[in-house]
């Protein structure tokens, strides 16, 4: 298990390493993440992360000079830094994808279909093993009379 998980690995980031400018994992992440979640500030992205702020400032520093991000500023607190994933980060993350596409669509080819399928339904019990269970909605609290 762990050899092929090390292979999955190998081949999800040998695609990251592709394009240019190739980009460290957890640059990839960042700007994923900022893709997803624009409303994320630095702290919140540090948080989500896992990291601590200054490491993350370093991190979109490094984005920002790479032209992948940009910092503006919060159109509705004008007090907080927006942090945006520009259009050749958008790209980026695109030849990032199509290139990890492609990679595992060569290696599903050489497998039987029953083979693939066993994956399929694997990966994504592993998927839903790994992610954090939903929180129950928050009762409102009754009024203090």
């Amino acid at each position: 298990m762990t050899d092929a998980v090390e292979s999955l690995v190998a081949l999800w980031f040998s695609a990251a390493e592709e394009v240019t400018p190739g980009l460290p994992a957890r640059q990839l992440l960042a700007l994923k993440t900022l893709r997803h979640r624009p409303e994320l500030n630095l702290t919140a992205l540090a948080d989500h992360l896992g990291i601590g702020l200054p490491t993350a400032s370093r991190l979109c520093d490094r984005l920002e000079a790479a032209g992948l991000l940009e910092r503006t500023v919060q159109p509705l607190n004008r007090r907080e830094v927006q942090l945006v994933v520009t259009a050749h980060g958008q790209r980026l993350l695109a030849e990032v994808t199509e290139g990890r596409v492609r990679r595992l669509a060569d290696v599903l080819a050489l497998m039987t279909p029953g083979q693939s399928a066993a994956l399929h339904r694997g990966l994504l019990a592993f998927d839903q093993a790994h992610r954090p269970p939903a929180r129950p909605p928050r009762r409102p609290r009754p009024p203090v009379l």
